[in-house]
């Protein structure tokens, strides 16, 4: 291999050029976040549709990037990266995919190396089109939520990265660039991994939606709700990154007093809602926490 390259290949897996396959939120977080990080955004390469087409020339303005769709793309990134939802990327892989054969075949350079996806339940298999065109493929998954009005930092947060060596190794090194901290995980394990993340996020808003069902119960509005509960949430957290649940773990339960608990499900009765996600929550509370009276508990809460 001469130096030149050497260099060439060193400088592409180091920092490659890459071209952002979606405008969504997740598409828009990364390619802002790759951009400040110093990374080239080549293409943002978005559906032939009037809104993604806004989006994508509005993301595009941003990192200094061209808006494309699937069918101008130029494809000249050493790196794809999906960010489009799951049912949409092996579709968009197998037509990127017959547009880098179809170069290939009229002797025109490829630069396309490397080919990433942001699905946290699919695995790199869903990118196997892009092989047949000598492309290493891996999934990278950031555990953090991306919603719209928000940019949270990268700084420590953990991605999950599965598929070929050489697409990983280079994963690792995008993710260590932005400030995150990767690990491997085996795409047998993906759906399992994806069910815990969408407790620690998506299901959690499910419960604080249940929280202010049962402030309304005792007379208060769903914003007096989240106003009231921020604090004892906060410290509940705290508690939990310090000390772990079981130490963190108090009120009726722990201390096994049935009669409250009772007066409690009582009351949720209008609330059939709330009360249903007290009864689950307090069930698991009593599979995995310290609680006294664990008999009279299993009673009332009618545990198998």
């Amino acid at each position: 291999m001469t130096g030149k390259l050497a260099d060439n290949r060193k400088t592409t897996t180091a920092k490659p050029t890459i071209a952002i396959v979606g405008a969504g939120s997740l598409a828009t977080f990364l390619a802002v976040a790759l951009h400040d990080a110093g990374f080239t955004i080549t293409e943002i390469v978005a559906r032939d549709s009037p809104r993604s087409r806004r989006r994508a020339h509005a993301l595009a303005a941003a990192v200094g990037a061209k808006a494309v769709t699937a069918n101008s793309a130029a494809l000249d990134a050493a790196l794809l990266w999906f960010s489009v939802p799951d049912r949409a990327i092996r579709g968009a892989a197998s037509f990127l995919a017959d547009a880098l054969i179809a170069r290939a075949l009229a002797h025109k350079k490829a630069t396309v190396r490397f080919a990433l996806h942001s699905s946290g339940a699919l695995s790199s298999r869903e990118l196997d089109s892009l092989h047949t065109a000598g492309v290493a493929v891996a999934s990278v998954h950031p555990l953090m939520t991306f919603v719209a009005g928000a940019r949270p930092g990268l700084t420590g947060v953990p991605f999950a990265i599965e598929g070929d060596d050489t697409a990983t190794r280079v994963a690792r090194r995008i993710v260590r660039k932005l400030g995150g901290d990767s690990f491997t995980l085996p795409a047998a394990r993906k759906a399992a991994y994806h069910a815990w993340a969408t407790l620690t996020s998506p299901l959690l808003l499910a419960f604080l939606v249940a929280l202010e069902e049962a402030a309304q119960a005792a007379g208060f509005t769903r914003q007096d709700a989240r106003h009231k509960s921020l604090p004892i949430i906060r410290q509940t957290l705290a508690n939990y990154s310090r000390l772990g649940p079981a130490r963190s773990f108090s009120g009726p339960l722990i201390r096994g007093d049935v009669e409250t608990v009772a007066k409690h499900l009582a009351v949720l009765k209008k609330r059939p809602g709330a009360r249903e996600v007290y009864v689950a929550l307090a069930r698991a509370a009593l599979r995995g926490l310290p609680v006294k009276n664990r008999k009279g508990l299993k009673r009332l809460l009618r545990v198998p």
